[in-house]
């Protein structure tokens, strides 16, 4: 399957996955290709919580996306009065989603997401949609009561 239709494909699936969630949610006609302007990917709201999406997927490897890409989202976001999100998805994981500028930010002024760093430090679907937060092993305490009060 080519990286295209993959992409198109986990598009789809995060914007059904809103709507089960209960937002009202767009996916962009091929996110900037069929107008001038630069889109996000998704846009979605529930009436308290406006987001620009940029969906990224890999097999495993690390994401990357473009300086201009980021700042378009930002600049988009602000002026829809959305928060700008990137969402992430590796194959046989959830999506998870950063703030922008929770990015790594390379030398040559390109963003990157690491599996690691989105399995370890991204917001999961179900908190990022108003659910519980998913607990992490360093959140929650290693159980010995020590008797410090």
């Amino acid at each position: 399957m080519s990286s295209n239709r993959k992409g198109d494909r986990r598009e789809r699936e995060l914007v059904n996955r809103l709507d089960e969630a209960g937002f009202a949610v767009m996916r962009a006609p091929a996110s900037g290709s069929a107008t001038e302007r630069e889109l996000p990917d998704v846009l979605a709201g529930d009436g308290d919580v406006f987001y620009a999406i940029e969906a990224k997927s890999s097999s495993g490897r690390p994401i990357y996306l473009s300086g201009e890409e980021v700042e378009a989202l930002i600049y988009f976001a602000q002026n829809f009065g959305a928060k700008a999100r990137i969402g992430v998805r590796f194959d046989r994981e959830e999506w998870f989603f950063f703030h922008p500028g929770d990015l790594h930010v390379t030398d040559g002024g390109n963003y990157r997401v690491k599996k690691e760093t989105a399995l370890a430090e991204g917001e999961g679907f179900d908190s990022f949609v108003g659910g519980p937060a998913q607990s992490r092993l360093t959140d929650v305490g290693d159980g010995v009561d020590d008797g410090a009060e």
